[in-house]
């Protein structure tokens, strides 16, 4: 014990007599430790050597301490590989950009910090180039974050960019100004790539054209329209919209091709000057949705993909089909309301009619697929005057009624009352066509039942809850179907010659909104009528005016009496002349004077709630319950997959580059 005590007492004494240690709280008992300030040093950042500027700094604006951290993280490495990621766009923009915030300009010992409006310039230009391989945008070259004002004294980044532009510009070939703003590639496009192209085609024409979404797919994916108009996003008063939609079955796959092609043509050929594209342009609305069904697509691209690893004759048969409905299965040009049997079952009826018939609220309670109910609501927000709908499987331009007048009489002739302009806008689409209208040209189950390439649809085959019969049952819009060809699904060699086959046919139809009258309902005072009825003696399917009290009426030529009709007001009539091939539609405007209603307007709105009314839209929200439960019953995360290029960027024992994912 006391052997203890002594060795304890030595070891307090060693301790005691130890020079005393650092304490911060008696002062001069040991130096302040002097921090190094950071100072400029050479950029070594192979990627970032063409900078207009040759020091930087670290930590940078990103916080890296040196050169191993910013070499070692995802955003130089993206930096490294974003001009193959890109397909060569927006190089070395992109990377330069990168370097001004990985390897920030340096002087006198202090960063600088790049440009704001450079970063908003080249954020503009380039963020579709991200889209279109399914990338956010990057989170460092957020503008506002990393990026400052004039004001604060930033500097250019892509300063020696601009200087070597300066000296090349004596040695670059200028292209003629007669060379397209829209290059057309033939080939076909994915879902990001043709969202890419209608946003690149948007910003190259800005002046007259305009991309909007009427909505989601069942997937979450966007179906996107893309507008041309010399005002676009505006309609204009008297000026006919319509409109074009493609791929509507996932697998027929033209349509939505041509689509993106036309719309690349609209704009460099308005561009250009092209006269009649402009006339077009400037006294049209054009809404061109080139895919209605994108889930179905990327199924039947996959189910290409697979099928091309097979050499089983089964598994290509099946493919055929594989995509043709969306992601929950359902037939979308069968899940519109079924308006046809609705006026079939009342044509006994004093007065019937066959417009603007009310959706029954049993439709309801039926499965309706997001992709419908977009379309639907787009197709009664805008006052359209003429569509088509462009499939694949056979070479033909079919028009209503699709559903046969007879129950058991599958291939019926069933006429809608304005048969003769159905077959007329068959026959514009038909006729401008390269082959469509040759009889050895035809292909598909409508050889030799079809008229010079034009066909009833009950008579070629009988459907209920088309979107065609819903269109001109529903609304004011003249609907017809055209089919492109006997292959859905063709090589990609074969798209320039369909290209060439319907571009004249394209834009011949969208002309054909002209045919016809068009004109104003006032009244006595001056005041827009809305919602007067336009009717044409001897067809019995009258038009509505819109908001302004306008309205279009397609006619074939020749001689019609035309009254319009309001309840509160006395009907006016007027005998109007159609010559042969005119250009623009005749103004026929109405004054209506105030009188007590008509008794057979009285009694042909009595009919009308048996059936509901026409503002009766989804009345029990039956859609917003589907779709709640819908995605309730789906895992988001599971269906989301991982991009192509995502594994490169996940490097081993480092964070997940979350940043590059665009759901984030």
């Amino acid at each position: 014990m006391s052997i203890m005590l002594l060795i304890l007492l030595q070891l307090s004494v060693l301790v005691s007599c130890a020079p005393p240690q650092c304490d911060p709280g008696f002062r001069g008992l040991c130096k302040p430790k002097v921090e190094e300030k950071p100072k400029c040093t050479d950029v070594l950042l192979s990627y970032c050597d063409d900078m207009a500027y040759t020091q930087t700094m670290f930590p940078n604006i990103l916080g890296h301490k040196n050169r191993e951290d910013a070499e070692a993280g995802a955003e130089y490495l993206l930096m490294s590989v974003v001009e193959s990621l890109l397909g060569g766009e927006c190089n070395p923009e992109i990377r330069m950009l990168g370097c001004s915030v990985l390897a920030p300009r340096c002087e006198k010992e202090k960063v600088l910090k790049p440009c704001r409006t450079t970063c908003e310039t080249v954020h503009k230009r380039c963020s579709h180039s991200f889209e279109a391989i399914e990338m956010a945008w990057p989170y460092f070259l957020d503008c506002d974050r990393f990026f400052v004002s004039d004001q604060e004294g930033c500097y250019d980044p892509l300063e020696g960019l601009r200087e070597q532009v300066v000296e090349a510009v004596d040695s670059m070939e200028i292209p003629s100004p007669e060379e397209p703003a829209t290059t057309i590639q033939f080939t076909y496009h994915s879902n990001a790539q043709m969202i890419s192209i209608l946003k690149k085609t948007e910003e190259q024409c800005s002046n007259i054209a305009k991309t909007y979404s009427i909505g989601r797919s069942m997937e979450g994916r966007d179906l996107l329209v893309i507008e041309f108009s010399n005002n676009p996003g505006q309609h204009e008063l008297l000026e006919p919209e319509i409109k074009y939609i493609g791929n509507m079955h996932g697998n027929e796959i033209l349509g939505r091709q041509l689509l993106i092609y036309l719309a690349q043509y609209l704009c460099s050929e308005y561009l250009l000057g092209n006269e009649r594209i402009q006339t077009l342009i400037n006294t049209t609305r054009i809404h061109i949705l080139p895919s209605m069904n994108p889930d179905g697509y990327e199924m039947a691209v996959s189910g290409l993909q697979d099928n091309n690893y097979s050499d089983d004759e089964q598994a290509s048969y099946d493919s055929s089909h594989f995509g043709r409905n969306n992601a929950q299965n359902i037939d979308l040009n069968r899940n519109f309301p079924d308006l046809t049997s609705i006026v079939y079952g009342r044509r006994k009826q004093k007065g019937y009619r066959t417009d603007h018939v009310p959706i029954p609220d049993y439709y309801w309670f039926g499965k309706v697929a997001p992709e419908t109910y977009g379309v639907m609501k787009w197709i009664r927000s805008i006052p359209f005057v003429l569509s088509a709908n462009f499939h694949g499987g056979d070479l033909v331009v079919s028009y209503p009624y699709d559903l046969s007048k007879h129950p058991l009489e599958r291939n019926m002739f069933s006429p809608t009352p304005d048969d003769k302009v159905f077959k007329l806008l068959a026959r514009t689409y038909a006729n401008a066509h390269e082959t469509m209208s040759y009889e050895n040209a035809q292909c598909g189950s409508s050889r030799g039942i079809s008229t010079k390439g034009t066909i009833n649809g009950a008579q070629w085959y009988s459907m209920a809850g088309g979107m065609q019969d819903f269109n001109y049952l529903h609304t004011n819009c003249f609907e017809v179907t055209v089919e492109l060809g006997c292959d859905k699904f063709p090589p990609e060699e074969e798209l320039f010659l369909t290209w060439h086959e319907n571009q004249e046919a394209l834009i011949t139809f969208m002309e054909a909104a002209h045919l016809g009258i068009k004109g104003i309902v006032k009244d006595e005072e001056g005041n827009a009528v809305k919602g007067a009825r336009i009717s044409v003696r001897r067809i019995q399917h009258d038009v509505t005016t819109a908001e302004n009290g306008e309205y279009w009426r397609l006619l074939t030529p020749g001689i019609h009496v035309v009254s319009a009709s309001a309840p509160g007001y006395a009907r006016a009539m007027k005998k109007v002349h159609l010559p042969p091939r005119m250009h623009t539609a005749g103004r026929v405007d109405f004054v209506l004077q105030k009188a007590a209603p008509e008794p057979d307007l009285q009694e042909e709105d009595d009919t009308i709630p048996s059936m509901g009314t026409y503002d009766r839209f989804d009345p029990y929200n039956q859609y917003e319950r589907y779709t709640l439960m819908a995605d309730l019953s789906h895992n988001r995360e599971e269906r989301v997959e991982k991009p192509w290029w995502w594994n490169y960027f996940v490097l081993p024992g480092g964070p997940a580059p979350t940043w590059l994912l665009k759901h984030n």
